[in-house]
Formats: structure tokens, C-alpha cells, sequence
């Protein structure tokens, strides 16, 4: 896939043990992305953070927290990320959505890559 220009940035923000039907919300999230087809996804797991229950979440050593705030990354095309958000709305029923526009540079597939640990 090939993505330039204009594009929509789709950002979930939801806990770490947030669950749907006995698996990890974000992992759905991202399985749910592959089967619509979108470009790609990237989880990222925060170090420290609160949301609306205004509880400080944190992965310091001294304050192990089993929450941590969870994002996930999505960019494709504007009307691709709005049909993906209907499917979210089954999901996602505590965190934080926001779409917003944004200008891809590049986005092409790397080389295959050769030896070691496989992309999947």
C-alpha cells in the first residue's frame, strides 16, 4: 500500500486491562483495523497518565500500575477511518477517540526483511 497526502489520523486511548470478550481491548482494536483493510496500526503504551476518572496510572518502579494508558494508531484515507468508526463504537465504552487530519510524507512497505525476528 502506498499512502501520501492527505490522510486522517484515527487515535484510541484506552487502558491497559480494558477487555473485550476475554481478550485485550487494543489488541481487538487492531485485528478489527486489519480485517477493514486500513493501512496499518501501531500500539503504544504509556508511561504515566489519567483520564476521566482523574486516577494517576504509572509504570514507575515505586507504583507498578497494571492500567497503563494504551495507544492506538491508525492513518488511512479520511472516508476509511470514518467507516472503521462505527465499529469502534461496539468496542470502545471507556477511553478517548479523536480523528484529526494530517499530511502523510512517505508510507511505503520496507524491504523484506532477511534473518531474525519476522514482521507479521
Amino acid at each position: 500500500m502506498r499512502l501520501e497526502g492527505s490522510a486522517c489520523r484515527l487515535t484510541v486511548i484506552v487502558g491497559e486491562r480494558d477487555q473485550y470478550h476475554h481478550r485485550p481491548l487494543f489488541t481487538e482494536i487492531v485485528h478489527r483495523a486489519k480485517q477493514a483493510g486500513l493501512g496499518g496500526a501501531s500500539i503504544f503504551r504509556g508511561l504515566e497518565g489519567f483520564g476521566a476518572s482523574s486516577l494517576i496510572h504509572t509504570g514507575h518502579l515505586w507504583h507498578l500500575s497494571d492500567d497503563l494508558p494504551i495507544a492506538i494508531i491508525i492513518v488511512d484515507a479520511e472516508p476509511k477511518i470514518r467507516d472503521f468508526l462505527q465499529a469502534l463504537d461496539d468496542l470502545v465504552t471507556g477511553g478517548l477517540v479523536i480523528t484529526d487530519r494530517v499530511q502523510v510524507r512517505r508510507y511505503l512497505p520496507g524491504p523484506a526483511p532477511t534473518g531474525g525476528p519476522t514482521r507479521s
